[in-house]
Order: structure tokens, then sequence, then C-alpha cells
């Protein structure tokens, strides 16, 4: 979405998007700009022109919170994309390392150790991924926040018996997809039922102005805004990013986010440390692409990793079949694979070479610090 394409589109619900500077719609533009869904821009776009925050000193603060639950796939790839944009337009990023929610989720089989192990690894692999940004409290800098470190609070535990209050049952059980669960998962546990209020006092509690998540996620984020018109709290702006379908996936994408990748399918997912070699017969072997359908996990891969980061794919077949070519529009890449231009094999080549150069900083930062790395993987080992 381009800035005239954004101004014209929220015109109309947020007004005083007219207000803003050039310099302030540019910064909106690499906030939202390349998101899936926007909700509640109106807030966003007041904290902007008044220059006001929820944590009262202007410095708009975003979050984004994770369960330490094993190796990282191409999902954090695209948050870590979206939190780039975010640093460059001065915002605080905050991952918080839900290590509570990941225990009431029955992670490890409940075991904090570990799980707090997973969450030390999680932020060196966000500091590579982010490039290695200024960590602190300020504008344009990074944040590591535990769930633990909000448990001792009072004001924390009263707000999530709030954000409890009046929410039902069936209620809370729509919203168990932001765990991975279907609804008659949990009736036995009734922790489980504390997670949406946990999640929503999160928020409020670390005065968030703007949350992100992928679209799988939505469902806790308006779980939030809708405690926030309860009590009169301020909403703030939901962002939710796009969800990287399963290698093996096929057809049309579906609502219920049973496609998605899942770390739980190892042919199936792309691992934040697959080497180049294991992404290429992972491609060749379980990747879909059909020439014949427009839908494939390899254009989603495209759109919201390799272009974002590059503005270009790169394919490059054996010079016995071809010479290598550049691809700068999806529609293009697309369009010659459905015509024959490019064979479907170097087409996945190209998407696989693409995301290994992408992820070539979390390698190198892995090769020299491997012992979280090695640790977490003797922690999968165990289970």
């Amino acid at each position: 979405m381009d800035i005239d394409e954004m101004i014209s589109q929220y015109q109309e619900r947020c007004p005083r998007v007219s207000e803003l500077t050039e310099e302030q719609i540019i910064r909106v533009h690499k906030i939202i700009g390349s998101v899936e869904e926007t909700v509640g821009l109106d807030y966003l776009i007041d904290c902007i022109a008044d220059g006001v925050s929820a944590g009262g000193d202007g410095i708009l603060r975003c979050y984004v919170g994770f369960e330490p639950s094993g190796k990282a796939h191409i999902g954090w790839k695209v948050l870590s994309l979206q939190l780039k944009r975010m640093l460059e337009a001065d915002v605080n990023v905050l991952i918080f390392l839900a290590d509570w929610h990941a225990w009431i989720n029955d992670k490890f089989n409940g075991n904090m150790a570990d799980i707090q192990l997973t969450a030390r690894y999680m932020e060196e692999t966000f500091r590579a991924l982010l490039d290695y940004p200024p960590e602190g409290d300020g504008p344009g800098e990074l944040r590591f926040y535990y769930a633990s470190q909000l448990m001792d609070s009072g004001d924390y535990w009263a707000r999530v018996l709030r954000c409890s209050k009046g929410a039902t049952l069936a209620m809370v059980r729509k919203t168990f997809t932001i765990m991975g669960r279907d609804e008659a998962s949990s009736d036995h546990d009734l922790s489980k039922f504390f997670y949406p209020a946990m999640q929503a006092s999160d928020i409020f509690e670390l005065n968030i102005d703007i949350a992100i998540g992928g679209m799988d996620q939505r469902k806790a984020h308006m779980f939030m805004r809708d405690v926030a018109s309860k009590y009169g709290w301020e909403k703030a702006t939901c962002l939710h990013t796009p969800i990287i379908s399963s290698l093996k996936s096929s057809g049309a994408r579906m609502e219920s986010f049973d496609h998605k990748m899942s770390k739980s399918d190892p042919g199936g997912a792309i691992l934040i440390h697959d080497e180049p070699d294991k992404l290429r017969k992972k491609m060749r072997k379980h990747a879909y692409l059909n020439k014949d359908d427009t839908n494939s996990p390899i254009y989603e891969l495209i759109e919201h990793v390799i272009l974002p980061e590059f503005g270009e794919v790169v394919v490059t077949p054996n010079p016995k079949f071809g010479k290598p070519s550049t691809w700068t529009n999806l529609d293009d890449f697309r369009a010659a694979v459905m015509d024959g231009t490019l064979h479907p094999l170097d087409a996945k080549f190209g998407v696989a070479d693409g995301i290994s150069k992408g992820l070539e900083t979390v390698a190198k930062h892995f090769s020299s610090n491997p012992k979280l790395l090695d640790e977490v993987t003797d922690i999968i080992n165990r289970k």
C-alpha cells in the first residue's frame, strides 16, 4: 500500500490524517503500510498528531508476544521485517517473552527452566533478525520483557480479574485458537481460560500503543479492545501481519488457519536455522507449486519475505536449461510460472536462495554463539 492509497483508504474513518505533516504521514505509512490489517488506526493518528502516548511521554510503544516453545520458523521473519519498520519509525519495540503463558499452554511439559532457556534463545534470534538495534526504552530502540516480570504485581492480577469480569466461558473458548487449540480442548484445565485475560492485561499494564501479531492473534486483540470499551481504557491500535502457509498447503487459504506453517510438521515448515541445501531439499520435496493454480506458499514467501527485504527474486537455473533472471513483481513471477517461462523447480530454488540470503545474519550469529541453540536442540530432542 503506497502513501496515497493509505490516505485515501483511511481519510473517512480517520479525518485527523489531514492534520498530519508530510513527515508524520511517512511515519504512519512505515508503521501500517505493509500489514494485512489495521484495527483502530484513529488511536495511532491521535497519538502522532498530539505527540502523546499511553506511557505519557510521547514515545510510541509496540508489543509482540511469543510463547517460548522451540526453534523459530519463517513466520518470525515476517514479524521481524515489520518490527524493523517500526524501529525505523522511531517506535519502541517490546518483544514480550510469554514464559507463564507457555507454561499454561503446556509447552515443554510445563518445565519453566526449559521455557525460560528457550526465551533467552529467542532474544538472541531476534537481535540477529533485527540486525542488532540499540536496546532501551527510547524511540527506535528494542526491549525484551518476560511475563514473569509482571507476575509479582498485584495491579497486574487486579487487571487480569477486570479483564475476566463479564467474559463468559463461551466467549473465552472462541479465543482458544490464539493458543493453537480448538474450543473443546481445555475444559479440564481452568488456567487456560485465564490466558486471553492475561494477554489483554499485558498490553494494558505495559502501556502499549500498538499491538502486533499474525492474523491468528486477531481474536486476542479484539478481546482486548472489547475490554477497553467496557472500562473506558485506551484501545491500542492493532496490526496484523500475514500468516505463511505450510509448504505442503495448496489451493485457497482457509480462515481456520489450519493451513499455516507449523514447527510440528518439519517437512512443511521453514525453520530459521535451515541451511541453504536443506531448504532447497524441502522446496524440491514438499513445496506446493502448481502452474495451473494462482495460490502457493511459494508466492506468499515472495510477497511477504523476499520482496519486502530485497525487492527482487533471483532465479538461477542450471546453465543447461536457461539463464538467470531477476523478478521484482510477484504478478510477473506468477505469470512466468503459469505460462512455462519459469520451471517450477527453478522458481522454488530461487525462493529458497532468497530466504537463505535473508537468514545469513542469524546463521552467522549462532555459528559464533552456538551455546543457546545447542541447548534448545537438546531440550527438543528430549521431548
